[in-house]
């Protein structure tokens, strides 16, 4: 007889290994698979309690004494660009977005190349090769897109900016975006989060999702620019206005024992 009720999630922890955005720490993650027909289910109820997806994975940091890493979200209605972020709508609007199945090109690649050699080449992606790439995009089991951003030109015209991007029930997850480092000027970054807003706007959805924000990293600090933002953090959604506000060692570090926080965590996605 086939059992064809709701799978209980089963969850995994890796071995300490540093951290790679603050120095002298160490870093463990909680994890589970994602498979079959719960996966869109479980995708959108583990997103809501700080989860991200990377290929057939959903992961959160687990680490002993350090609670750093807190999951952000912008919420759309709320959310207005800033006097600098408007200016970089302004100086972006040139560009041409299209949103395509989660699919891995050559130009894609080549760019993404481009990204890691001058943003992150000491980082954990510093070595992917094209097949890992392509798995990166293509390896999902949930309702996935690649949005990319062009200049006017020939043909498509050339690709600057790319954002892998998850739809879940309440929003957009920017699972991974990169950009053309030789184009400063344009803040590409911040302009797909805006964008993003937009798209998630006309999509109805509540929510931009843009994965872990870390005081004190400056890898992360572009996530606190926007107003207001939501992190995750002591099991619930937090508003914040003041950054600087945010206290990280109120909560100790994550030291919760990892069957309490796994039977907590898999209650919490079984009621979705």
């Amino acid at each position: 007889m086939r059992h064809t009720g709701t799978l209980t999630p089963q969850f995994f922890v890796t071995a300490p290994q540093p951290c790679p955005y603050l120095a002298g720490r160490q870093e463990r993650k909680l994890f589970t698979a994602l498979h079959g027909q719960t996966a869109t289910a479980l995708n959108d109820s583990l997103s809501r309690k700080g989860f991200r997806r990377s290929q057939n994975v959903l992961y959160r940091p687990s680490c002993s004494g350090c609670s750093a890493c807190l999951s952000a979200r912008l919420p759309v209605a709320e959310t207005t660009p800033c006097r600098s972020q408007a200016r970089v709508l302004r100086r972006n609007a040139d560009l041409r977005c299209t949103v395509r199945a989660a699919w891995a090109t050559e130009e894609q690649f080549t760019l993404f190349r481009a990204y890691l050699d001058a943003r992150h080449a000491d980082g954990g992606m510093a070595e992917m090769d094209e097949l890992e790439y392509a798995a990166m995009v293509e390896e999902t089991p949930v309702r996935t897109r690649m949005i990319e951003y062009r200049l006017p030109g020939p043909g498509e015209g050339r690709l600057v900016a790319a954002c892998l991007t998850d739809v879940l029930a309440d929003g957009l997850s920017m699972v991974y975006s990169f950009f053309d480092p030789a184009l400063p000027a344009r803040s590409l970054g911040t302009f797909m989060i805006l964008d993003h807003l937009r798209l998630a706007r006309e999509a109805g959805l509540p929510y931009v999702y843009l994965g872990y924000w870390v005081p004190g990293s400056p890898k992360m600090s572009y996530k606190a620019r926007f107003r207001p933002f939501e992190i995750f953090q002591r099991g619930r959604w937090i508003r914040v206005e003041d950054p600087a506000s945010v206290d990280t060692a109120a909560d100790g570090g994550d030291d919760t024992p990892i069957l309490q926080q796994v039977a907590e965590i898999t209650a919490a996605a079984l009621r979705g």
